[in-house]
């Protein structure tokens, strides 16, 4: 049985730190956003899963901002935090610093939001513990999230994408 009593945000902080190397990269040396896609995914279940205390899965990326490029031979650190929780769905801030690895200022380089969902043994969303507030701050952003949680779920199903163009299959050989 999982403990379901309010949780701190700080409890479920996480960080990763990632050197990044040449197969991160494009052919100019800048660190292909699927990359960085990944590492926020994998930091965002880290938070996610901490808080609940139960496996997790990603329900939506948000919104990714890259602000500035990451190159090769940089340090880039994730830190996520908790911005709101509903009854299964966490929505985690994830924000990116890089710094050259031989030392000098570090620069802000991604922002995003990203819903992840606690699930059970059988695959299915579990209750998770709220999230105890304990600064103004914290309030502020709950409130913010809790907004982009009802405009989420407006919009979900609202416009669906477009389905890919289906090619038509080539005509057999001798037909």
């Amino acid at each position: 049985m999982i403990d379901l009593s309010p949780r701190i945000v700080l409890r479920s902080r996480s960080s990763v730190v990632r050197l990044m190397v040449p197969t991160d990269a494009n052919f100019m040396g800048n660190v292909f956003g699927g990359q960085m896609l990944m590492e926020i995914d994998k930091v965002a279940y880290v938070a996610a899963t901490r808080h609940s205390s139960r496996t997790c899965v990603t329900a939506s990326f948000d919104r990714v901002d890259f602000l500035r490029p990451v190159y090769v031979g940089q340090v880039v650190e994730f830190d996520a935090w908790l911005t709101y929780v509903g009854r299964s769905s966490m929505e985690i801030a994830i924000e990116a610093r890089a710094e050259p690895l031989l030392g000098g200022p570090s620069y802000h380089v991604v922002h995003a939001w990203v819903t992840m969902v606690a699930v059970g043994d059988d695959g299915l969303p579990v209750e998770v513990p709220p999230l105890q507030l304990a600064t103004e701050a914290e309030r502020t952003e709950f409130e913010a999230g809790r907004r982009r949680m009802e405009a989420r779920k407006r919009t979900r199903n609202a416009d669906p994408p477009p389905r890919a163009p289906v090619a038509p299959a080539p005509p057999v050989a001798g037909q």
